[in-house]
């Protein structure tokens, strides 16, 4: 079964481009029996849809990442 962040994170890397990572990673929804209901699963459990799943967590881990740029820049401040 896939760890479906470790996925996620592995397509962001790879492509450095939300857009490019998400055409990529839907993609290989369709090839793949096992990441497609790993992925229906995830997004259940999230509240999120199919559609827009992939680009929910991007939008999350993008804020997050900010808040520890941010976190870094106030304490440099002080």
């Amino acid at each position: 079964m896939y760890d479906i962040i470790e996925v996620f994170n592995r397509y962001l890397s790879e492509y450095g481009s939300i857009d490019i990572a998400e055409s990529e990673f839907k993609k290989n929804l369709h090839e793949d029996a096992e990441l497609k209901a790993a992925y229906r699963k995830w997004c259940e459990e999230m509240g999120s849809s199919e559609k827009n799943g992939f680009f929910d967590y991007c939008d999350e881990y993008l804020d997050s990442q900010n808040d520890v740029w941010n976190a870094l820049n106030d304490y440099d401040a002080e």
